[in-house]
């Protein structure tokens, strides 16, 4: 569903991306893991258009998010790590702006008051962005994602600010999302969320891609059998830097 292909994105001569390449597939959530600086964020955003990548291809169920950007827009979702809302729409307004932007209206119709409980903003759908919170304009981003029928959900560091009971219902909703065959490409460095909620990692680090499979897969590439994520990933960052 979501495909990467030997992308480079340089800044002033620098790789942020030194030729990444992997896939999530449908019905997948997949973890993006790394150190500050390893490109995580980068990547997302090749991925979802806020940059154009230098070198390779990203292809979103077939469609080069390039040539194609339109169409494989309307397939994903994208979960910042800081939202930047628009702060003088009302909560229920900015959901509304959103569902507009793909012409999915209806489903947001059908849909508003689920996702305003859900996520804790029944109480503020009347007031101005501006007036939110950081957890609050997180749940509110989390909550614009779900406005239209994507397929592909690209989340970076989306449990950042939000409170125990936002945690549970956006894992919740990720699984959900999964089971109907969307696919899910999470970065995070909350390591325990990950080895329970990610059914593959990649790990990257200083751009290019360290590591990449199930936590067994890792455990033997580590040669830490039973070890937990955090065990193997430090291990196999510390000794990749060495």
């Amino acid at each position: 569903m979501l495909s990467l292909s030997n992308v480079h994105k340089r800044f002033r001569g620098v790789h942020a991306t030194n030729g990444i390449s992997f896939e999530v597939r449908s019905g997948e959530i997949v973890g993006l893991l790394g150190p500050n600086g390893a490109g995580k964020t980068t990547t997302l955003r090749c991925v979802c258009g806020i940059l154009r990548h230098d070198e390779g291809s990203i292809h979103i169920d077939g469609l080069d998010v390039v040539t194609q950007e339109v169409e494989a827009k309307r397939l994903m979702a994208y979960i910042p790590e800081i939202p930047n809302p628009y702060e003088v729409l009302t909560v229920r307004e900015h959901i509304k702006f959103v569902a507009m932007c793909y012409g999915t209206v209806d489903t947001f119709n059908a849909r508003i008051d689920e996702l305003l409980s859900r996520f804790e903003l029944k109480e503020k759908e009347h007031e101005l962005v501006a007036t939110l919170s950081k957890g609050m304009k997180q749940k509110l981003a989390i909550a614009c994602a779900f406005v239209h029928d994507a397929r592909v959900f690209l989340c970076d560091e989306p449990m950042i600010g939000l409170d125990p009971q936002g945690q549970h219902e956006l894992q919740s909703e990720l699984l959900r999302l999964r089971s109907e065959g969307c696919a899910i490409l999470v970065s995070t460095h909350l390591l325990d969320t990950a080895e329970k909620l990610c059914d593959r990692v990649v790990i990257m680090q200083k751009g290019r891609k360290l590591s990449e499979g199930t936590l067994k897969e890792l455990q033997a590439h580590a040669r830490m059998d039973n070890s937990s994520l955090m065990d193997v990933f430090l291990h196999l960052t510390r000794e990749a830097e060495a």
